[in-house]
């Protein structure tokens, strides 16, 4: 189990430390330490917040043992919800719009015998918490991406950099850079041009 350190943020309503294995850059900025109360990693720089970058309350990072979250610098996230068990990334200056959620794992099986025999087992476990052994798929969001309020992005995907995910939209397929995407599922709705000097 990863140790606490006595560190936590001014004026927080949470009197919890934050977790060790939180790298935090001193020009990053996180509401509240209640946002890691779902973080059971037990990796070394579990999560890392890169310079300039803000989560805002309600962000919940929900991240399984082996789980490794990046944001990237200048990134801004209000009310995100981060389910992972392997590896999410969010690039430099991408805005994250609240009640999306951000999933690399479903963490249940696929077929009903065996969704059935995990939910049977939550009932005898003390941390009542769904820990199917199932694949988890890395999400890859680029830098300077827009992604509009209430969406999931699902294991495995990629969005390219610049790119506009419309709100409420799924996405489960890749995101070419520089491109619009809306709806369940999302599809391509117009590319953009990508400005000089961008990546």
């Amino acid at each position: 189990m990863i140790k606490t350190v006595e560190r936590q943020f001014p004026g927080d309503w949470e009197p919890a430390p934050i977790p060790e294995n939180i790298v935090i850059d001193e020009t990053a900025y996180v509401h509240t330490v209640y946002s890691f109360d779902l973080c059971r990693s037990e990796q070394p720089a579990a999560i890392t917040f890169a310079r300039g970058s803000q989560v805002n309350d309600g962000t919940m990072f929900d991240l399984g043992p082996r789980a490794r979250v990046h944001i990237g610098e200048c990134a801004l996230l209000t009310s995100v919800w981060f389910l992972c068990d392997e590896e999410i990334s969010i690039g430099a200056f991408t805005m994250i719009s609240w009640s999306v959620v951000i999933m690399d794992t479903y963490r249940m099986p696929l077929g009903p015998e065996a969704r059935r025999a995990e939910l049977q087992g939550l009932s005898k476990r003390s941390f009542r918490k769904v820990a199917a052994d199932v694949p988890a798929r890395p999400v890859r969001i680029g830098s300077d991406v827009w992604i509009g309020f209430d969406c999931c992005i699902l294991p495995g995907v990629t969005i390219g950099n610049g790119s506009i995910v419309g709100a409420r939209s799924v996405v489960c397929e890749d995101v070419e850079p520089y491109t619009i995407v809306a709806g369940n599922p999302a599809r391509v709705v117009r590319r953009l041009n990508k400005p000089e000097g961008f990546p």
